[in-house]
């Protein structure tokens, strides 16, 4: 049996400090650890870590030698997360994360990253109960379709931070099991506007409502909390959990509503042709106005192996390289390094000329016509003549998709300091 086995792990991720941390108190249970790391000094190169327990709080300043949030995984979190593991004392491991996170980062770190002395990420020794996301139901949605940055907000983690606070928002809520909604919408129908985003946007999570702010009102967040627990214990078999989804996953899971509600709806985007990679450049300023998420891959013909993936949130996006397509070089190596369940999905999409190439793009459009959307990226795929043309003359085609980014501190998948592809606010 490996060391740690049962220990139970609960993530709490939100854009409000106050109200995020309450809700974290109220989860850890009796025998339980809340681990907390404050990174408002990580420019400084300082984290302020919080230990709660049955016995009361500690709190230690770290001052790292690199200010960013990969050093603060490798080299205190995740080897205090293995000690916790191995402590038979610890039944519980809550963690909370700071409100400039993404907890997908986080969540990728453990299943990916082996801390010094262990035999393999933390996900092995560590029991995942889930993650609790609390958002605003005051701000949330003018947040999630915004462009706002976080810097400008107080949340940013490096000087240099150019995240937006719609990405953050967006994954924290994306990335539940269970959803705190806290506080009142604006008007009635702002609510039912909410409900339908969230409806869509996070379909497994649980939604649980509270009109005080859970750090306003000790009563509350203690019930909350309780809820919140037989919410995760109860968790459906389909439930994420924080398991990392792979860019080649089914892009539509736990069966949102495909219908339009209250001028929200989820739009589809699947065709079996190639885009001209500076149509497509041109066409997505579109998806950044009335979106709250934009995800899935992009095939474009001037990088006839590649598959690009574009994930946009808000007025917020990037776009990096997603492994190769199945059909590159024949597919004889590609083809056995991939898991069963893309196998199975591109076999029975299999095309005669193009292979498993094709277009697959998921927009969650809030406040846009979805018939603009569809127009424009079709206007961005190659005509007949183009297609006739070839790969030999698509690969001449100028590509501003051909440039990646990389900043320091880059073997952390989707954080902070390294996003894959680049990230813009407009097409331009």
């Amino acid at each position: 049996m490996p060391e740690g086995h049962g220990t139970g792990l609960t993530l709490v991720t939100g854009a409000d400090r106050a109200a995020t941390a309450a809700v974290a108190a109220a989860v850890r249970p009796a025998g339980g650890v809340l681990v907390a790391h404050d990174l408002r000094g990580l420019r400084e190169g300082v984290v302020h870590r919080r230990l709660v327990d049955d016995d009361g709080a500690r709190d230690a300043v770290l001052e790292l030698a690199h200010g960013c949030v990969a050093c603060t995984l490798r080299e205190d979190l995740l080897p205090m997360l293995r000690r916790l593991a191995r402590d038979p004392a610890v039944r519980d491991v809550v963690l909370l994360l700071d409100p400039g996170t993404e907890p997908e980062a986080v969540t990728e770190a453990l299943h990916t990253l082996v801390p010094a002395g262990a035999d393999g990420p933390l996900a092995d020794v560590l029991a995942p109960r889930g993650v609790v996301g609390v958002l605003d139901a005051a701000t949330w949605l003018d947040d999630a379709g915004g462009d706002d940055a976080l810097v400008d907000r107080g949340l940013g983690l490096t000087a240099d931070d150019e995240r937006t606070v719609a990405q953050v928002v967006v994954g924290q809520a994306e990335h539940a099991d269970v959803l705190v909604v806290a506080g009142r919408c604006p008007s009635p129908w702002d609510r039912v506007r909410l409900d339908a985003v969230l409806d869509r946007l996070a379909p497994r999570a649980v939604r649980l409502t509270v009109a005080d702010p859970p750090a306003s009102a000790p009563a509350v967040a203690a019930d909350l909390g309780v809820e919140v627990v037989a919410r995760l214990a109860d968790r459906p078999a389909d439930a994420r959990r924080g398991v990392p989804v792979d860019a080649h996953a089914p892009l539509l899971r736990g069966q949102p509503p495909l219908a339009g509600d209250a001028g929200v709806s989820l739009l589809h985007v699947g065709h079996r042709r190639p885009f001209h990679p500076e149509r497509l450049h041109a066409a997505v300023d579109v998806l950044l106005h009335g979106t709250i998420r934009v995800r899935g891959r992009v095939w474009v013909a001037s990088q006839p192996e590649h598959v690009l993936w574009l994930e946009s949130a808000g007025g917020a996006l990037q776009v990096g390289h997603a492994g190769r397509w199945l059909a590159a070089d024949d597919g004889a190596r590609t083809w056995d390094d991939v898991d069963d369940e893309r196998r199975a999905a591109a076999a029975l999409r299999w095309d005669e000329r193009f292979g498993d190439r094709e277009q697959q793009l998921v927009v969650l459009v809030h406040d846009a016509d979805p018939a603009r959307i569809v127009e424009a990226l079709d206007a961005a795929l190659l005509t007949d003549a183009e297609l006739a043309r070839g790969e030999a003359a698509w690969r001449r085609f100028p590509d501003p998709f051909g440039h990646r980014h990389a900043d320091p501190c880059d073997d952390l998948p989707g954080g902070v300091d390294s996003e894959p592809g680049r990230r813009e606010g407009g097409a331009g």
